[in-house]
């Protein structure tokens, strides 16, 4: 019998470790989710994504959530979690925070094939607001500093578009900690008006808060509607390898079609949107210079003021 070489040998040896790459360093992988709504929901809505990357990837795969978007954004800031999914502007926010040491990979697609939704500012239906007009001197909630529809674009519209100083023109402008906080405000009583989103006209924080019976149907009413906002991303530290990001954004973009029902609690379907979720669609950072740019401008704006 022949000896076998020495290299021979030690691709013998290596190979079952090679094999397997980025697991070897990374057999637990965490991925980040923002606080839009409580913590027993949002963790029940991605418990099917979680299941589903644990068993295609074969790694344990954890969900990260803290108290606010600032949690998550210094979690993948300092290197705790590998995955993150990010609104545009708390994306904008963490991009800034690593000096770009981020990379976004996917963001979600609707039916018709778009990757938007809007903000919205929404009232009780009896509280006597029709627009922003008739909230001038009320009180209006934003939901936390790092969120897109919830503050950056609302913010932004209302003194670029509408003729708006937030802090002059509202009697007071909390920030509810989230969108359900926000909307839960409104419905209480707290806020007179607050900022918030929807996917679509029938599917919003709201709506979707309608159907958990966390409020009653037909209370809250929508009185402003920003221009198209684009999905936020799903983002990797950037000092990750390069094919573990390229493994689990597939795997992440195959959970639509591998599980339709996990996938329909994690995107909170509505049988009567017309244009539902229905997967993800790839980007990169160019489709969100602009919510660099934003929030840099509000910055600058709250500075000066």
């Amino acid at each position: 019998m022949k000896l076998m070489t020495t290299a021979a040998l030690v691709a013998l040896i290596a190979g079952p470790a090679l094999a397997d790459g980025w697991k070897d360093d990374y057999q637990v992988v965490k991925f980040g989710i923002l606080s839009g709504e409580n913590e027993k929901d949002r963790l029940m809505r991605n418990e099917p994504l979680r299941a589903y990357l644990e068993d295609k990837l074969g790694v344990k795969v954890e969900i990260f959530t803290a108290g606010n978007y600032d949690g998550v954004i210094q979690a993948i800031a300092a290197n705790q979690i590998e995955v993150a999914r990010f609104g545009s502007s708390s994306y904008a926010a963490v991009y800034t925070a690593t000096d770009g040491g981020v990379v976004p990979t996917l963001t979600t697609m609707k039916k018709d094939g778009t990757t938007g939704y809007n903000s919205i500012v929404v009232t009780r239906c009896d509280s006597g607001i029709k627009s922003l007009a008739d909230a001038k001197g009320k009180v209006h909630a934003f939901a936390d500093p790092d969120s897109t529809s919830g503050y950056a674009v609302p913010y932004f519209n209302f003194i670029t578009k509408e003729g708006i100083v937030p802090e002059e023109y509202f009697a007071a402008i909390p920030f509810g900690g989230s969108h359900e906080a926000d909307v839960q405000g409104v419905y209480n009583g707290t806020f007179d008006t607050a900022s918030t989103y929807q996917s679509t006209e029938t599917s919003s924080v709201y709506s979707r808060m309608e159907d958990k019976g966390m409020i009653e149907p037909g209370v809250i009413c929508k009185i402003w509607t920003s221009p198209e906002i684009t999905s936020g991303p799903w983002t990797f530290r950037k000092n990750l390898p390069a094919e573990m990001i390229e493994e689990i954004t597939v795997a992440i973009e195959s959970f639509p079609e591998a599980d339709p029902e996990g996938y329909k609690l994690y995107s909170s379907f509505n049988p009567e949107d017309d244009n539902p979720s229905v997967g993800f669609a790839r980007v990169n950072h160019d489709r969100y210079q602009w919510i660099v740019d934003m929030r840099q401008w509000i910055k600058e704006k709250r500075r000066g003021s």
